[in-house]
């Protein structure tokens, strides 16, 4: 019998320690998989999550990451590893060939797209040769470019999680911020309700596109978000999914303006935070990943969804206690609690 989306793998997850990364592994493990949870800090989150099997590895640029990681997926016989932010998605697909050397899957596209998807600057030059509307952006050298009246948003080229994100309306502190912000850029602000757009594109670049209004939004995160369909936004999702040349799990956000103009900002090349909302609305997004992982069949009819569903979070407490004793319990040895 061949396998399928049923048959139990063991699947590294990287960045536990945020939405993302949480989300997925605790998704892997209801639908009965073996998720390794990784993450460089020995109290991220999803350590704590049921069934995983914790393991500290180094940031994504410490020397050691590509041995350390390889070193896990050896030690507990990883089949497949899953990027749960940004950082990690660069040094995995380098070490593309050295995984598969390993017996150890990717699903990432090439280097190419994946500087694409993490440079936001190179983002808006893919968008813009493609006619895909996008923010105007400018680099640290260019702000005299801006033109007058326009507001702006400072953020870092690289950066992820709504990190070092300013928003101002004058040059002049635009220019400041840009002395403050690592590897800044300045993009115009725009102005909208915000979308996300869950997305799964297989290895043929057949792409399913589940969208979600993001209602109230914290940190970066949608707090409050609903399902609704727009096949004028869903084509253009399409089209920025194909010009960056996405494959796999991934998300676009963007914003559509009161006159109903719609704007893409970003890409992401690994699940969404609030993907829940979009498995909740009937769409079996982590469990086609998984075929697309294994290079079994994205089925494709399973990623349809329906509208007008909701999704509410709240931050709340995952647990408190004493350090001397969550090393006694191993967690913070790296291993399985």
């Amino acid at each position: 019998m061949s396998a399928d989306r049923r048959t139990p793998r063991r699947i590294l997850v990287t960045g536990v320690g945020a939405n993302p990364g949480f989300g997925l592994a605790r998704s892997l493990v209801r639908l009965g998989h073996t998720a390794v949870a990784a993450d460089a800090n020995p109290l991220a989150p999803g350590f704590l999550l049921p069934s995983v099997i914790p393991r500290i590895i180094p940031l994504a640029c410490d020397p050691g990451y590509p041995s350390a990681l390889t070193g896990v997926c050896r030690e507990l016989a990883v089949e497949a590893v899953v990027a749960g932010i940004e950082a990690d998605l660069d040094p995995l697909s380098r070490m593309a060939d050295e995984l598969d050397a390993e017996g150890v899957r990717l699903w990432l596209p090439d280097a190419r797209s994946v500087r694409a998807g993490t440079d936001k600057a190179l983002f808006h030059h893919v968008l813009t040769e493609h006619g895909i509307a996008t923010p105007r952006t400018w680099q640290p050298r260019e702000i005299d470019q801006v033109p007058d009246g326009t507001e702006l948003v400072v953020k870092p080229r690289h950066g992820h999680g709504a990190q070092h994100v300013h928003f101002v309306r004058r040059r002049e502190h635009a220019r400041v911020l840009c002395e403050l912000v690592p590897q800044p850029i300045v993009q115009e602000r725009i102005h909208g309700w915000e979308f996300t757009a869950d997305c799964l594109v297989d290895r043929a670049a057949q792409a399913s596109v589940i969208l979600r209004r993001r209602d109230l939004v914290k940190a970066g995160l949608a707090a409050v978000s609903t399902t609704f369909d727009d096949p004028n936004l869903r084509d253009l999702v399409e089209q920025t999914l194909g010009a960056v040349g996405a494959r796999g799990l991934c998300c676009v956000q963007g914003f559509v303006s009161a006159d109903a103009t719609i704007t893409i900002t970003e890409i992401n090349l690994r699940i969404a935070g609030g993907f829940p909302l979009t498995e909740a609305a009937g769409a079996d997004l982590v469990g086609q990943m998984v075929n697309g992982l294994f290079d079994l069949p994205v089925d494709h009819t399973r990623l349809t969804y329906r509208t007008g569903m909701f999704l509410t979070s709240y931050t709340e407490t995952l647990a408190v206690g004493d350090i001397a004793e969550l090393e006694r319990t191993t967690v913070l040895k790296g291993e399985a609690p």
